[in-house]
């Protein structure tokens, strides 16, 4: 072997080890459920007999199933716009100098620290109908003149979801952002300013094309979070009432740990990963086409 072909194959043998790690790590688990989804599967997770697409032919005519797939589109789709509203503006008041900026930086990123378990639990403290925070404040002002039962009902306990998403998701993509931001160099704002551009024109055709590209990687990360998180919905509602609140993750643990259906699990597992490559493929190649000349 020669000097220059050792020189490059040198680099591949240091990343061999992580690499094979790597592909354990992802592809072991991966195999597993895609046996178990055709499979007869008992609760204790002894596989029986070959099943073929049984497992996926009863998820596919449960209409829980169906409901739950578009509900957590919605739930998805909402809170990752609302996230990405809510943070552009927090992230470009927090990019400016002012007194207590770094004050400003730091409690907006304080709740990242917090788990979402917990985060879940103050908020379902806040919303109880004896004792919650929001009912208390609400009848001092005078909206409200009785408590109301916010997690009772699925039409007022999942847009409350949502918004504790949202709340919950604003650090980490105003982190993003804001490295977005300090990347863009300030001459060409000084620039633009000569050229008579005000804030409004700046934001518009400077700071959001530049942008672009962070606002892209906001969204591919948050739809997989979100599209997967389960603290919020199982620890204020279980998915309740009445399979209202019910999302695919949630929906997933239920049949799993509940029912005792593991083959049926790992189907519905095979079904959300389906949708989140059906996604992201279209959302890159999207930007893709739209970054083309």
């Amino acid at each position: 072997m020669t000097a220059s072909a050792r020189r490059a194959f040198a680099p591949r043998m240091l990343i061999a080890p992580s690499f094979v790690l790597a592909l354990f790590i992802i592809a072991y688990p991966f195999f597993d459920i895609a046996r178990m989804s055709v499979y007869h599967v008992s609760r204790f997770g002894i596989l029986g007999g070959f099943a073929g697409l049984a497992n996926f032919r009863r998820i596919f005519a449960d209409p829980v199933f169906i409901a739950t797939v578009w509900r957590t589109l919605v739930w998805t789709g909402a809170v990752v716009s609302g996230t990405i509203l809510v943070s552009l503006p927090v992230s470009l008041v927090l990019n400016e100098n002012f007194h207590g900026q770094g004050l400003a930086r730091t409690l907006v990123m304080l709740p990242w620290s917090v788990s979402l378990t917990m985060s879940a639990i103050v908020w379902l403290w806040s919303f109880d109908a004896n004792h919650g925070m929001i009912n208390a404040t609400l009848q001092s002002i005078g909206v409200l003149r009785q408590p109301v039962q916010w997690m009772a009902r699925a039409s007022t306990a999942f847009p409350i979801e949502i918004l504790v998403g949202i709340l919950v998701s604003v650090p980490f993509v105003v982190t993003i952002f804001l490295g977005g931001l300090s990347s863009i160099p300030s001459d060409i704002y000084e620039a633009a300013r000569i050229d008579g551009a005000g804030r409004v024109q700046q934001f518009w055709r400077l700071t959001l094309p530049l942008l672009r590209p962070f606002i892209s990687l906001a969204v591919v990360l948050n739809v997989i979070y979100v599209f997967n998180s389960f603290p919020i919905i199982w620890v204020m509602t279980q998915g309740g009432p009445a399979e209202g609140t019910q999302i695919l993750v949630t929906y997933l643990y239920e049949l799993a740990f509940r029912l005792g259906r593991p083959g049926e699990a790992a189907a519905v597992s095979l079904a959300m990963l389906a949708i989140l490559m059906v996604f992201t493929t279209i959302y890159v190649r999207m930007q893709m086409r739209s970054a083309e000349p």
